[in-house]
């Protein structure tokens, strides 16, 4: 079975479930849902296998056939995990990433995401913001935009603009959409457009340190920053909207939660309350 695994219980029946990726050691997934568990008196164990590239069908399949009920998915597996799902939901599918795996009752696996739902929750619901009618900037054309660009768009932003070193990438995300609402362009087309309500970063520049080059004029006066990442100390792209006086300055803490909550909704049949989850692992970070 997975290792560092946590459990919810003592009995060595309970439901397995798992969260692949590379690396992972550092996966606060298990804790998560063994907060959830606890809450919702289920009994589940819920562990964390590394992924290996080369061999991540087979260890999917073998977790499965030894009885696992879900996996969490997390990079770089995502896309890996969209081929190997039998069935999708909608959002897996215009996505083309699964973050959901879960065992179907004839066997198959299906594969969902829950990532724009987790962001939109910790938004809107943790936070208060109203995401309808904003002017929204979108930074980076990856898997991480894609996963979360259709539930900003359900939303009823009244502009979406996705920006990427790339703005080829940008514009053809940008046109799965079929709305004149969303556009794409390279990031220094940003000069002198209209500021942003929203920034949301979906790089992954802040692993290396750095922030995407921006005008600082992008963010609107009281406008919010949004940081798909997060860490033990805050992360570069936090800390350029705190310099750039945002509203609030938020990192992707919350939304781990919330999409964690959703996976544990879609296999369990019950959504655990989030704020005391992300409240102990905001003070365990301290």
């Amino acid at each position: 079975m997975a290792a560092g695994l946590i459990r919810s219980g003592d009995d060595k029946m309970a439901d397995q479930y798992a969260v692949i990726g590379n690396p992972i050691a550092h996966s606060k997934s298990p804790l998560i849902h063994a907060e959830f568990a606890r809450q919702t008196r289920h009994d589940i164990a819920y562990g964390h296998i590394l992924g290996d590239p080369d061999d991540f069908p087979d260890t999917v399949r073998r977790f499965f056939a030894g009885g696992g009920r879900g996996m969490n998915v997390t990079l770089p597996f995502k896309g890996r995990a969209w081929e190997i799902a039998d069935q999708r939901s909608p959002e897996a599918e215009r996505g083309g990433a699964v973050n959901t795996l879960t065992r179907l009752p004839d066997g198959r696996l299906g594969g969902d995401n829950t990532d724009g739902v987790g962001l939109v929750r910790d938004l809107s619901l943790n936070h208060g913001f109203a995401l309808g009618g904003k002017r929204v900037l979108l930074l980076g054309a990856g898997g991480a935009s894609r996963g979360v660009l259709h539930s900003l768009l359900a939303t009823g932003p009244g502009a979406l603009v996705i920006a990427n070193r790339t703005a080829a990438k940008a514009a053809a995300l940008a046109a799965t959409t079929a709305t004149d609402r969303v556009e794409g362009c390279g990031l220094e087309e940003l000069e002198g457009q209209d500021p942003f309500d929203l920034i949301i970063n979906a790089t992954s520049a802040g692993l290396g340190g750095d922030v995407p080059t921006i005008p600082r004029d992008c963010l609107a006066p009281g406008g919010w920053t949004y940081d798909m990442f997060y860490g033990d100390t805050p992360t570069p792209f936090l800390r350029w909207g705190r310099e750039q006086g945002a509203g609030q300055a938020l990192d992707g803490l919350g939304m781990l939660v919330e999409q964690a909550a959703e996976s544990f909704f879609l296999w369990r049949g019950t959504r655990p309350a989030t704020a005391p989850v992300i409240a102990r692992l905001r003070g365990a970070g301290r």
